[in-house]
């Protein structure tokens, strides 16, 4: 069970992705800081994004798509840090 712990933080990560379409529709706590200190208009949009605002074109529902992406992603960024962790473990092993 030990050597297995990834599976169980996987399956946490997966649902919390699918369950992320019910959480609260209020800003986060910087977004809500800028509306109230009236400077959220000078944001500006990062050079390069995969998701941007985790929205697919094409996909009409915007729960689905919020899914769609927190699952892509988290997905996307366990593959990569389990990936280095191979490496890593590898490395130190030789």
């Amino acid at each position: 069970m030990k050597s297995k712990w990834w599976i169980i933080g996987l399956c946490i990560a997966l649902l919390l992705a699918v369950i992320s379409p019910i959480a609260s529709q209020f800003p986060d706590g910087l977004d809500r800081f800028a509306e109230d200190n009236n400077f959220v208009d000078k944001a500006v949009e990062p050079a390069f994004s995969m998701i941007p605002d985790y929205s697919f074109p094409g996909i009409a529902s915007e729960a689905t798509a919020t899914i769609i992406a927190g699952v892509l992603g988290t997905l996307i960024l366990f593959g990569l840090v389990f990936g280095l962790a191979s490496l890593l473990k590898t490395k130190n092993e030789a």
